[in-house]
């Protein structure tokens, strides 16, 4: 495997690589670190990057937290227990999406991570943005994103995903291409609340959630186009839905 050459304070390099983008989808990581510093450090650049991020020390520890984590970085190099042995019983007690990280890059190594249960395995140093790859490709996987339907119905609505045209008592709807990602995505599950963070990240491929603003302009600009405030309803402080009006 090739890695990136080792800093004086980081097991990750900060070498910029302009062909490989971020990613823009946001995920909450548990970084396993016996190094208090490093992965303190690492989980402040994840955060740096709209990823939520907290580090612990010990086997133990990740143990007892991996439970809240969508990904977890987990440094088999562990002060009080066996790094095969958590990674081993976080695979086997949940589908948490685990990437092994160490400092032995032997080929043996490699193999008895991945035997014992992680994903995908990192020998330091390693670049900041191969980690982020790895972890985006890890996420497919575990995660991949349902085919999209061709098109939905909620009464005399009709959203045709193919052509990307609305029509509501058989009249075509005109939207601009935002306003029709937005109502096929609320579409996508009719009377169920989707989150504005979700639509942030989905729609705007953005995860601040102080910008989400633009959402009720789109909904408010959505409500008029279809003639009723009643087709797109909002609940207070979580999102938005979509029911017949």
């Amino acid at each position: 495997m090739q890695v990136s050459r080792l800093t004086a304070q980081h097991s990750y390099s900060d070498i910029p690589s302009p062909c490989v983008p971020l990613s823009s989808a946001s995920w909450n990581f548990l970084v396993v670190d016996s190094d208090e510093s490093a992965g303190h450090d690492l989980a402040q650049r994840l955060q740096r990057h709209r990823h939520q991020a907290r580090a612990v020390t010990t086997g133990g520890a990740a143990l007892r937290e991996h439970a809240g984590a969508e990904v977890v970085l987990l440094n088999l190099d562990l002060p009080d227990l066996d790094g095969l042995e958590v990674c081993r019983t976080i695979a086997t007690t949940c589908n948490t999406p685990l990437l092994a990280i160490t400092e032995h890059g032997s080929e043996l190594d490699c193999v008895l991570g991945l035997q014992a249960g992680a994903d995908d395995y990192l020998v330091k140093p390693y670049g900041f943005r191969e980690l982020l790859a790895r972890v985006e490709a890890v996420m497919r996987r575990a995660r991949p994103a349902p085919a999209p339907r061709p098109s939905a119905r909620l009464g005399p609505l009709t959203i045709d995903q193919a052509t990307r045209v609305v029509r509501l008592h058989g009249r075509t709807v005109a939207l601009t291409r935002k306003e029709f990602d937005l109502l096929h995505l609320l579409a996508s599950s009719p009377g169920e609340v989707v989150p504005r963070y979700h639509i942030l990240q989905r729609i705007w491929h953005d995860t601040d959630i102080s910008r989400s603003r633009t959402i009720d302009t789109h909904v408010n600009s959505l409500r008029r186009k279809l003639g009723s405030t009643e087709w797109i309803t909002a609940v207070r402080g979580v999102g938005f839905r979509l029911v017949q009006a």
